[in-house]
């Protein structure tokens, strides 16, 4: 079992957390055991960096570090990098003017308290804090005009106060409300949905419903669809409920807080005054699954208006998912990145990219140096990946062969 971080009140609470429905249940009663392991964050020392698994071809550096706690990112046309810090309330923006690789260049660009969500369309820089969200003008030197608020009153917080924002091929601006609890009946109708507006805020309403948490979610670029990764619920066991790779669609509902995976009903919590057999059939059933617990959040895809052309084509328009990783888990899920693979245009499978963050020690515990939350495709091609737990940006590039290149033999 994990060594916590914490004190030995901690330690007791990591060896035995549960919860259990009922201790000697009676027909028709289910019992749920859960578990709580945090591993112990360490320092992402060069040496642990430069251990990290990926495929053959690719390297993984620092582009950029000292940053605190940077979440989510977006690249302006002119390659300059933009990431969001909730604390201390601001957006950095990063440029490797060299070419290196490297960032030579950080500083922060506007303030605005508890922001999170990003995104840019042209020149407009879109930014979401938990109720509101705002825009403001990029400059050409890489700074941002004061923050215009567009949008207001978005639904409190709660438990998953982290919005996020994309700009669909619509021109659409797109904004994902996480639910206020784990599962409960929510009050505002905006909640655990994806809402959509005009660029100007005007327009607002939900696109789609039933969405726990769906921070990460995009356009693949050659059909236009809009998918996402959806965060599951906690305290259904360890490996339920599986995260959920979605075909988000107007006016549907994808099952949120009573049903989950394949039309399963929640145990602890079924709809009231209706038949949950009929909810799950009216229900969208997600394409992929992953596995619980793992905290999906930023999702990128390879290619289209993000760029990417540094990959080998078998990557491009297959998307990208920072798993942030668990703690609602007996044996620790997520801290990687993953793929998701496309074959013309339709999602196939989910499976790790960038792994080795999370380590078990000799003794049984659990160490990570590294807690992925943001991505982004850089304008080399490069994917950035940020890392909310030692305030570094990693850069993974492909270094292989080029096309038409010969690889060289295994010994």
């Amino acid at each position: 079992m994990a060594r916590p971080m914490l004190a030995a009140a901690t330690v007791a609470l990591a060896l035995t957390a549960t919860m259990v429905l009922a201790a000697d249940p009676p027909p028709g009663t289910v019992r749920i055991v859960s578990h709580v392991t945090k591993p112990e964050m360490i320092e992402a020392t060069a040496e642990r960096v430069g251990a990290l698994s990926h495929p053959a071809g690719f390297s993984v550096t620092r582009f950029a570090d000292g940053l605190g706690a940077p979440r989510m990112m977006a690249v302006a046309d002119d390659g300059a990098v933009y990431v969001t810090r909730r604390t201390p309330g601001d957006v950095v923006m990063l440029r490797d003017s060299n070419g290196d690789g490297r960032a030579d260049e950080t500083r922060s660009v506007v303030s605005v308290p508890m922001v999170h969500g990003i995104a840019i369309h042209g020149r407009a820089l879109y930014l979401a804090t938990v109720t509101e969200v705002f825009r403001a003008e990029l400059k050409p030197d890489g700074s941002a005009g004061e923050p215009v608020r567009i949008l207001e009153d978005l639904p409190d917080g709660g438990q998953h106060p982290n919005r996020s924002l994309g700009i669909g091929p619509d021109g659409k601006l797109y904004v994902s409300v996480g639910s206020t609890c784990n599962a409960c009946a929510e009050t505002n109708p905006e909640s655990a949905t994806i809402l959509r507006a005009e660029p100007d805020g005007s327009g607002r309403g939900v696109l789609a419903k039933g969405l726990r948490n769906t921070i990460g979610f995009g356009w693949e670029p050659t059909t236009g669809i809009l998918y996402g990764m959806d965060q599951g619920i906690d305290w259904l066991g360890d490996d339920e409920q599986p995260e959920e790779f979605n075909r988000i669609e107007e006016g549907k509902d994808y099952g949120w807080p009573y049903v989950f995976s394949d039309g399963k009903i929640n145990p602890a919590l079924k709809p009231p005054g209706r038949n949950p057999d009929d909810v799950a059939k009216r229900t969208v059933k997600p394409i992929l699954y992953y596995t619980a617990h793992a905290a999906p959040m930023q999702m990128v895809f390879y290619g289209g208006d993000h760029g990417g052309d540094g990959f080998p084509p078998e990557y491009r328009d297959d998307a990208f998912v920072a798993m942030h990783g668990s703690w609602n888990r007996a044996m620790p899920s997520g801290y990687e990145v993953v793929r998701v693979r496309f074959d013309d245009g339709k999602p196939v499978a989910v499976e790790p990219f960038v792994g080795g963050f999370l380590s078990r020690q000799d003794d049984g515990s659990w160490t990570a140096f590294g807690r992925p939350a943001g991505l982004a495709v850089a304008g080399d091609g490069a994917l950035l990946v940020s890392d909310d737990a030692n305030g570094v940006i990693y850069r993974v590039a492909y270094t292989g062969p080029q096309v038409g290149e010969q690889k060289p033999a295994t010994p």
